[in-house]
């Protein structure tokens, strides 16, 4: 939680068009600083600039409309940005990040929840743990499906990995049966979550499993790793990123 006195400012250019792992940049780092509990974060999209490419995009250039300067900004202490800056690097790829010195007059009015500082991302070998969090596909947290909101949480924290299953069949705790049924459309099916990391990461985690499964089960077991492949991330360079330019702040 932000406190009056001395912080940071962060403003982060890109491209429109960047993409990280297949989704927008922009969308991708906002994910991470929510979930990263950073006390908010705004994203401005221009309408003209030009960056490290020397192009001019503006919003009536109809080809070039997916390459227009966004930025996004927010504030917040020194050592939480220091603890957050290697990987929004990674992220912004051929963006730019500008820090400034600020201060904080009068905090945001924040709601009453718990921060959570989660572990380094460590390679799995050998022994390791299972974490099955069992919800129903109606449950909902901050007007998103439960079940995206936590892979989402789990991509922003490192965890290894994570695969959802949409139940066909099945009862919970009041005891009614949920079915597939041909020719219907059920929004009320039992989904599952399965996660393997580290012990400690998801022994971590489930802070903030609590925080947003409301109902629901979650089971821990031991597991045996037999092969697990890492593989280095890459940062994707759209091919005219004009996101690194300062001209459109």
């Amino acid at each position: 939680m932000l406190s009056p006195g001395r912080a940071v400012k962060v403003t982060i250019y890109l491209s429109e068009g960047s993409t990280h792992h297949g989704i927008p940049t922009y969308s991708s780092i906002l994910d991470f600083l929510f979930y990263r509990g950073v006390a908010g974060a705004t994203v401005l999209k221009g309408i003209a600039g030009f960056g490290a490419d020397h192009h001019i995009h503006t919003a009536s250039t109809v080809e070039l409309s997916d390459h227009l300067p966004l930025k996004i900004e927010f504030i917040e202490s020194r050592e939480k940005v220091d603890e957050l800056l290697g990987k929004l690097e990674e992220m912004c790829g051929s963006g730019m990040i500008e820090i400034q010195e600020t201060i904080v007059a009068k905090p945001a009015r924040l709601s009453k929840q718990k921060r959570f500082t989660p572990p380094e991302h460590m390679k799995i070998e050998g022994k390791a743990r299972m974490m099955r969090i069992y919800v129903s596909e109606a449950d909902r947290w901050k007007d998103k499906p439960l079940h995206t909101a936590l892979v989402e949480a789990m991509r922003a924290n490192d965890i290894a990995g994570v695969t959802v299953y949409r139940g066909i069949l099945g009862y919970g705790a009041h005891g009614r049966v949920h079915k597939d049924k041909a020719l219907h459309v059920s929004h009320d099916a039992s989904i599952m979550l399965s996660v393997v990391d580290r012990e400690e990461k998801l022994q971590a985690f489930l802070a903030i499993v609590e925080q947003m499964v409301e109902e629901g089960l979650v089971v821990l077991s031991d597991v045996d790793i037999i092969k697990y492949s890492y593989r280095a991330l890459e940062v994707e360079v759209p091919e005219a990123a004009s996101g690194s330019g300062s001209g459109s702040a």
